[in-house]
């Protein structure tokens, strides 16, 4: 009996191809790099070559008659950032320097840049070019919004294609209702997430003069591109905590407007502050942020070890929690020593997420608020069974079917989350390493996550290259379905999904 396919892949390769097609561009920037530093340009320009054969190949299956769809969408998505994490690895495995010279290795990195986890595997920092150093945090502000971004251009005339596009990755319902078409909601985010980009360029190199020439212009693009994308890498070994410490309060307004609804960002701009000011999620969000960081900071007060005075104890504890719950990863110093009281905050704040629609990770503060909200209905009807009482988020009831769909999604996440920390702990007891439970916990959230570093050897100043060959595998194939929101892959593996 022959099966009838009805997914019309020839849209979603062909997208993936326009996608492809397009990746010489933001390479350009390591590749000029390259040749201003005397550098080689090769790694770079394999990629090019790849990426351009590829893209050509794939748009040559285009069928003029086959529409981009819901399904069609899904594939896309799920194609278009496997491949072009895969892409971003041919720089580290041509440059063939270091620990990301392996081709297991190198698409870790690249997986780990582009889904923003900020996860290294780096062992020694100064064995690599700064062009290539600089390839590492151009992925990451692609994985930011400019992969989403680019594929919803592309997507100009076809609304509900482009929109299922820009919802797989926001979940918000508002994005397509910004302006009439979605190529130009498309670039109204792309304006505001450059426009943040070089204003933060401009504050990192400004403070960077007056107090801390480390920061010089090569660092201040760097730590711009990963800061507003919320991802986390560094080209120091001790991330932003090389720098001063105005630099370090400097970056935290950044990671949190990165974690921020860029829809709402865009009312703000727009004169509509109220709209971002009176949201239950934003409220939620810092909240969630503020009392963590204020157990963390009377932690790190009571914990005669920690050796730091009233201002470092502060910015220590706020820099750290905004990194974690913001899902950026970036370090002010090696939160490992602290006691384990502060570090158990952190990993709760793993959980936690920054608001949808923005370049954040993790489950997401709009669930939570929902789920929350849910039960304490939940506990109501208990005692009033014949009342009637939707869920409301600022003031909107929300849709029972968007309720279900939120708790399947958290217990999907817990699940999954679970048989990473056991196959963590498996495989390091297999390869007769030393992994303790808190420490496999907290790599399999910071991965599946996309969180960044952990604790332990993976802690901000370690690597994940500690792991086994097969964890790292499995953390690859992690992050790239937590990154996407689980659904758009886990869907392609279902019968229904192509037959029905």
């Amino acid at each position: 009996m022959s099966i009838t396919i009805r997914v019309g892949w020839r849209a979603s390769v062909e997208l993936t191809g326009d996608v492809l097609a397009a990746l010489p561009v933001p390479l350009a920037f390591p590749l000029l790099l390259a040749l201003y530093y005397g550098e080689s340009p090769l790694p770079f320009l394999a990629a090019i070559a790849v990426s351009l054969a590829l893209g050509a190949g794939f748009r040559q299956l285009r069928d003029p008659d086959t529409d981009l769809g819901p399904r069609e969408a899904f594939l896309a998505v799920a194609l278009i950032w496997f491949l072009v994490a895969a892409v971003g690895a041919i720089p580290f495995v041509v440059a063939g320097v270091g620990t990301v010279a392996h081709p297991v290795n190198a698409l870790f990195e690249a997986m780990s840049g582009l889904t923003t986890t900020g996860a290294t595997v780096l062992e020694d920092f100064s064995l690599h070019s700064r062009s290539v150093m600089m390839w590492r945090q151009v992925l990451q502000w692609l994985g930011g919004l400019g992969i989403l971004i680019l594929a919803t251009a592309v997507l100009s005339e076809i609304g509900v294609g482009g929109a299922q596009l820009m919802e797989s990755e926001s979940q918000t319902q508002d994005v397509n209702k910004l302006t009439p078409k979605i190529s130009r909601t498309a670039q109204l985010i792309w304006g505001i997430y450059f426009g943040l980009t070089g204003l933060a360029v401009a504050v990192y190199y400004l403070l960077g003069l007056a107090v801390d020439p480390r920061m010089d212009l090569y660092n201040a693009v760097a730590h711009a591109l990963t800061s507003v994308s919320t991802a986390g890498f560094s080209p120091e070994p001790l991330s932003v905590g090389a720098f001063h410490p105005v630099i370090q309060w400097a970056v935290v307004p950044f990671m949190v407007i990165g974690s921020t609804s860029f829809v709402l960002i865009y009312f703000f701009i727009n004169g509509e502050p109220m709209r971002l000011l009176r949201n239950e999620e934003f409220h939620f969000y810092l909240g969630a942020m503020g009392t963590l960081a204020s157990i963390v900071a009377l932690g790190l007060f009571l914990d005669p070890g920690a050796g730091y005075g009233a201002e470092a104890t502060v910015r220590h504890a706020v820099f750290n929690v905004a990194s974690i719950v913001t899902t950026t990863g970036y370090a002010s110093t090696d939160y490992v020593q602290w006691a384990p009281a502060a570090k158990h905050m952190l990993f709760m704040g793993m959980f936690v997420g920054g608001m949808v629609g923005s370049t954040t990770c993790s489950i997401k503060s709009l669930r939570w608020l929902v789920a929350l909200k849910s039960f304490r209905r939940n506990l109501y009807t208990a005692i009033h069974p014949e009342a009637v009482r939707p869920v409301r988020i600022s003031g909107k009831p929300v849709d029972e079917g968007a309720i279900r769909d939120i708790y399947a999604y958290l217990l999907l996440s817990i699940v999954i989350f679970f048989l990473l920390t056991v196959v963590i702990v498996v495989d390091a007891e297999r390869a007769d390493l030393r992994v303790t439970e808190f420490e496999a916990l907290g790599a399999a959230a910071t991965t599946f996550l996309n969180i960044g570093p952990a604790f332990g050897d993976a802690g901000p100043y370690g690597t994940f290259a500690s792991f086994p060959m097969s964890t790292r595998a499995v953390m690859i194939v992690l992050m790239w379905v937590g990154r996407i929101e689980i659904i758009p892959v886990l869907v392609l593996f279902t019968k229904a999904f192509w037959t029905s």
